[in-house]
């Protein structure tokens, strides 16, 4: 049987002003499933986005394991290496958006 669908609320702030979705991400089967749209001009900014992120990530780590924000961050950066350097799974990239 399949499991359904699980998929995070809408930020509080997003559903007050409003805003656009840019990216979600799944885990599907064990593996990644991304849909995002370009939303930058500059693909700069992308880095800037997942910075913020890796932000997020350090403070809920932090507060929920007791490890610090600068143990979290150095952990996320060296499987980022690791992965851009030899990457487990190149996917496929798709253009289509419904």
């Amino acid at each position: 049987m399949t499991e359904p669908v699980q998929v995070l609320s809408i930020p509080p702030d997003a559903t007050e002003l409003g805003g656009t979705e840019i990216f979600r991400a799944f885990v599907v089967d064990g593996g990644l499933s991304v849909s995002f749209i370009r939303a930058f001009e500059d693909p700069s900014t992308w880095g800037v986005l997942l910075v913020d992120i890796i932000r997020h990530l350090r403070r809920t780590y932090a507060a929920e394991d007791g490890v610090s924000e600068d143990e979290v961050e150095e952990k996320i950066l060296a499987m980022m290496s690791v992965e851009l350097g030899r990457p487990t799974d190149l996917g496929a990239t798709s253009t289509i958006n419904h």
